[in-house]
């Protein structure tokens, strides 16, 4: 189905979707049952893509032009479908727009061109054991008496001691793996964000630690921050992060292209070609986005 066919059919699968009068916890009870109704449509109708995909054999290149329009047009009608029933104000929509870039940019991870491996990401535990164990050999290992190794062991597990183990969670939003030109193989760990603001201090911290685990884990642990907007929009937590050590950080345009290095498919041209979002939205939610100046934040 076309962009057009598939926006008439997520709309008319909507249509009789009630819409009362209601507080604030009403609306939202609303939009979490549009949400999942959307959802649902959306999935059914992804798993016919790849049951036709099969069935033809079709390319991965193709696979992902149809999955991605599906996305693409399900997202529409949700925003479409949320500003009826609770009128979107300027943060909630722009906040809106980025929660939905993430999922979006992980399709062509999970469907790529090139090969690549999803994988999970190592617990604590895991990685808190191996870089002791490494440590300790290390340590054994030095032309030193016993007495001297043993006074330097209980001075490297005094810190573990008091590092609980639950408060750092090594998931981020997507894991994987590839081989690079030696072909070894490389783990990429990822993170996704729409953007760096004034409240990004804690957020920072805990992508600054959880990088710090990985990078005393393995050299190739590798981590990228990927940004939907651009570098000059984001605040010094990004350039705290970017100047770090740690984080690979790549923005707009950049993250597009880093993207396609990995997946062999190139979501820039995908957009520019297929996502035109003042157009594709309909004439009510364009006219209140225009209204009230909200235009601007469609953007990918």
């Amino acid at each position: 189905m076309d962009k057009q066919s598939l926006l008439s059919f997520y709309r008319e699968k909507m249509q009789d979707v009630s819409v009362k009068a209601g507080g604030d916890t009403k609306h939202r009870n609303y939009t979490l049952m549009i949400n999942h109704m959307i959802r649902k449509l959306q999935d059914k109708h992804i798993e016919e893509i790849f049951a036709r995909s099969e069935k033809e054999n079709w390319s991965r290149q193709k696979i992902l032009d149809a999955v991605l329009m599906s996305r693409y047009t399900a997202n529409i009608i949700m925003i479409e479908q949320r500003n009826k029933i609770w009128p979107y104000d300027y943060m909630s929509f722009s906040r809106r727009i980025g929660e939905l870039w993430e999922p979006f940019c992980k399709e062509i991870f999970s469907h790529p061109v090139k090969e690549l491996k999803i994988i999970k990401p190592p617990s604590f535990e895991a990685v808190q054991a191996s870089i002791k164990n490494k440590t300790e050999t290390y340590i054994n290992r030095l032309p030193i008496d016993d007495v001297m190794k043993r006074t330097l062991q209980y001075y490297y597990r005094t810190p573990w001691s008091i590092v609980d183990s639950g408060g750092i969670k090594l998931k981020l939003d997507l894991h994987f793996s590839q081989k690079n030109s030696l072909q070894e193989e490389i783990h990429y760990h990822c993170d996704f964000k729409s953007g760096f603001n004034s409240n990004e201090k804690g957020n920072t911290n805990r992508l600054l630690s959880v990088a710090s685990v990985y990078h005393a884990y393995s050299e190739k642990e590798k981590m990228i921050m990927f940004i939907r907007q651009k570098e000059e929009e984001n605040n010094h937590y990004l350039q705290t992060l970017k100047n770090s050590g740690y984080w690979e950080v790549f923005c707009a345009d950049e993250a597009y292209g880093k993207m396609k290095e990995f997946t062999g498919f190139d979501l820039r041209k995908w957009l520019d070609e297929n996502a035109d979002w003042e157009n594709d939205i309909d004439k009510e939610l364009r006219q209140y986005l225009q209204k009230n100046n909200l235009l601007k934040y469609l953007t990918w």
